[in-house]
Parts: structure tokens; C-alpha cells; sequence
């Protein structure tokens, strides 16, 4: 039955179904302790299967060093235990994260917890080769908790070097703290105190923790072009107000048409330049922008999962992005709304001059219209004073026929006065001519059915 069913499957079904499980915490056990790396693509834009086929090559080369072979295909997951070392590696839209895990005795013990980290087996020319694309390096320390947050307060600020540090309980049985800080080694910092946490709680304890420092930091590449934009949005705002005030200053009496046509001509190319420049700026922020909320929302999302609960005297890691990350969205969310505000008066200022352009073309038309009405006029008393002239030529040529007829009936011996004929047949055919040209002339004019 197994193999009938397969074949009614939707062709997706499956590959869907292993989606939601594709990317599971590894399993972890205090003390322990984790290097997380996320390698950004590359900086001109790639298809999705160009990124995933360059972020598989570095897996690949990677694994190759060790003798172990990559995986085949399009996979986004990959784990691995290396002996000395496990790896897991996933590959998202925009970056591929290499997370390397290995067990060690108390490392909270020794002078220095972060001396010895994973980051130590990985092989030099392979860090090497992520030359200019490394956007976020974290060091995790995983280890038993010795005493209660409250107690740990000062000594978290000594490992750490400052008082503005961040911690919390979270998921019921663990202590997190941080600084979110870069510090000597180029790493950032982690420290997780197991309190009794249950089996896989550690994993997806630590997965929260490193998806959020890695979706905090994309999030924020938003904010620098942000920063980019907003002087260019000032200046076509500035160039905007310009034009407008031009629009008013056409409309003044004692303008000619010629120039009025003119000046509206020349505005028309400066708006048309202003909504081309800001339709470039749009296309180019508008994903990143995009993708910066969507990474916010992966952020918070992942705190809320963490369940806090405050440590007296230390801000919470919710706090923390509140009062710095959420600021540089709202900055990013404010450019892009700025960015739709001003498009609209673009169009409204376009739409406007459009207006006048069609106002004035439309006067120009009425013009032309009123004095073809009067060639037309013109014309049709030009024709008139012809159809009496038409009627005087034709009438006389029909009164000189009908003489030659009559002389020549006179001559066959008929009785014919052939002047007294003539002076009647004379208004007799001017009024046949008038009536038939009459007649021709209702018959052109009138419509065609």
C-alpha cells in the first residue's frame, strides 16, 4: 500500500511535509561549549541557486579538508560529527550559518571561559577564504549554573568586562547573559547557565540565542541604507518644492501662451526626472528594507520564545532590542513610508501639471475649432455666391442649346419665333438649374446611413 500511495502523492507533499523538521537543535548537554559563524553572500545580487551553490561550495571545501563528504543535491541542512568536533550548517535566503559544538570540563571554572573555543579546530585558510563576507561571529559557553542569577550579577559583569550587560532566566531553568558587544577576539559573547534544563531544552535554548544575535545583525543592515537614502530624499523633496513653486509662478498674468507651453514643458521633465530617481532609490531599498522587518519580527518572535524573567539590576534581552534595535526599524520603516509619501506627491504634482497642460491644450483646440467654424462660414458664403454664379453659367449655356435647336427647327420650315422662345425659356431653365442644384446640394449634405 506504501507504494500505491506513493504514487498519488502531490509532488510537493513531502518535500514540504520534511520542511518544518529540515532544521533541528542540536543536542546539547552542559558543559559545552559553541562558535557560531554566518557567511553573508556576496555583495551584487544573486539568483537563489547561485547563492545556495556558492554557500554549498564553501561546505563542501570544508568538508573536504576532513575527508568527510558534503552533501549532494540542494540541501539547506547539514550535521555532521567530526570527532573532535560536531558541525551543523544551514542555508537561509541571504546567508549560510556554520554553528561548531564541542564538550569540555567547566570551562566557567578557568580564568579565561572563552580560551578555548570551537573556532580553534576550524583550519586557517578556510576563515581565510571568508574574506569580506563574515557578518556574524558568536562564542556560546554552556555551562551548569553554580548559583542564582542575582548572585552570578557581578561576576558576569567581571567576565565581561562592563556593567552594561544584559541577562535573564529563560525557559524556566537556564541563565542568559550577554553584552552584545564585539570584543578583542572578534567574536560576541554568550554565556548559558544550565538550571535544571530537560532533555533537547539546551538546543533550542541555544538555537533561540544564535538566531536572534544572527537576525538582529541582518536586520540591521537595513539601517545603513537608510542612512544612505536620506539625504537623497531631501533633495528630491527640496528639487519637488522647487517645482511646485515654478507651477505658481507660470500661472502669473501677463504670460504668452507660447511661454507658458514652454515652462510647462520644462517642468514636465523635471518631475519626470524626480519620480525616475526616486523610482531607482525605491527599487533598490525596498527588499532590504523588506527584509529588515521580516528579520525584526524573527527577533522578537524568538525572544518572546525565551520566557524571561528579570534579573534585579539587569535589563532584559527584550529591553535591550526595544531600547536599540527597535529605533533603527522605526528609522528604516520611517524612510520607506517617506520614500511612498513622496511618490505620491510626485504623482499629485504630475497629475496637477498634467491638468494644466490638458486645460491649455484643450483652449488651444477650442481656438483652432472656433476659426475652422469660421473658414467653414467663409466657405459656405464663398459657395453660395458661386451656386449663383453656377446657375447664371449654366442657365445661359441651356438658353444658347435651345436657340440652336429652335433656328434649326425654323429652318426646317417649322413656325417658330425663335426670339420669343427664347426670352421664355430663359426663367423657365434658371429656375430648373436653381432647383436641381438645390436638390444635389441636400443630397450631399445630407447624413450617411
Amino acid at each position: 500500500m506504501a507504494i500505491v500511495f506513493s504514487t498519488l502523492n502531490h509532488p510537493l507533499r513531502v518535500p514540504l511535509a520534511a520542511e518544518i523538521h529540515s532544521r533541528p537543535p542540536i543536542r546539547l548537554e552542559a558543559p559545552e561549549v559553541i562558535t557560531h559563524l554566518a557567511v553573508h553572500g556576496r555583495n551584487e545580487p544573486l539568483a537563489a541557486g547561485d547563492r545556495l551553490g556558492m554557500q554549498s561550495a564553501l561546505l563542501a571545501d570544508f568538508c573536504a579538508r576532513f575527508g568527510v563528504p558534503a552533501p549532494a543535491g540542494n540541501a539547506k541542512y547539514f550535521f555532521h560529527d567530526f570527532g573532535r568536533f560536531r558541525l551543523k550548517w544551514e542555508c537561509h535566503t541571504e546567508f549560510a550559518s556554520f554553528t561548531v559544538v564541542t564538550a569540555i570540563a567547566s570551562p566557567l571554572a578557568s580564568a579565561d571561559p572563552f580560551a578555548r573555543m570551537p573556532s580553534s579546530e576550524l583550519p586557517e585558510d578556510w576563515l581565510l577564504s571568508l574574506k569580506g563576507r563574515l557578518i556574524v561571529a558568536t562564542h556560546i559557553v554552556l555551562d551548569h549554573a553554580t548559583a542564582s542569577a542575582e548572585d552570578l550579577a557581578p561576576q558576569m559583569r567581571q567576565l565581561f568586562d562592563t556593567n552594561a550587560i544584559v541577562g535573564c532566566g529563560a525557559s524556566q531553568a537556564a541563565q542568559v547573559w550577554t553584552d552584545f558587544r564585539i570584543h578583542a577576539d572578534g567574536f560576541a559573547r554568550f554565556v548559558v547557565l544550565d538550571a535544571g534544563l530537560k532533555s533537547l531544552q539546551a538546543g533550542r535554548l541555544v538555537q533561540r540565542l544564535l538566531e536572534i544575535e544572527t537576525y538582529r545583525v541582518m536586520a540591521l543592515l537595513g539601517l545603513p541604507v537608510a542612512q544612505q537614502a536620506a539625504p537623497v530624499l531631501n533633495d528630491i523633496a527640496a528639487e519637488l518644492a522647487s517645482v511646485t513653486r515654478e507651477m505658481v509662478a507660470s500661472q502669473k498674468p501677463g504670460r504668452s501662451e507660447e511661454e507658458g507651453m514652454q515652462d510647462e514643458q520644462d517642468l514636465l521633465q523635471q518631475i519626470t526626472l524626480l519620480a525616475s530617481r526616486l523610482e531607482q532609490l525605491s527599487v533598490d531599498d525596498s527588499y532590504r528594507f523588506s527584509a529588515s522587518q521580516a528579520y525584526f519580527g524573527l527577533v522578537m518572535a524568538r525572544i518572546h520564545e525565551l520566557r524571561e524573567r528579570r534579573v534585579e539590576g539587569v535589563p532584559t534581552i527584550e529591553e535591550f532590542m526595544q531600547r536599540r534595535l527597535t529605533p533603527a526599524m522605526n528609522t528604516c520603516t520611517a524612510t520607506s513610508h517617506r520614500q511612498e509619501v513622496l511618490a505620491e506627491r510626485i504623482a499629485n504634482t504630475n497629475s496637477l501639471l498634467r491638468t494644466r497642460v490638458g486645460i491649455r491644450q484643450e483652449r488651444q483646440n477650442s481656438q483652432i475649432l472656433e476659426s475652422m467654424n469660421t473658414r467653414a462660414a467663409q466657405q459656405l458664403r464663398l459657395q453660395q455666391a458661386v451656386e449663383g454664379l453656377s446657375v447664371a453659367a449654366i442657365s445661359y449655356y441651356l438658353v444658347g442649346l435651345l436657340g440652336y435647336l429652335l433656328k434649326g427647327a425654323k429652318s426646317a420650315g417649322l413656325p417658330v419665333n425663335t426670339d420669343l422662345a427664347t426670352g421664355i425659356a430663359v426663367p423657365v431653365l434658371a429656375v430648373m438649374v436653381w432647383m436641381g442644384l438645390r436638390a444635389l446640394r441636400a443630397k450631399f449634405q445630407s447624413p450617411v446611413r
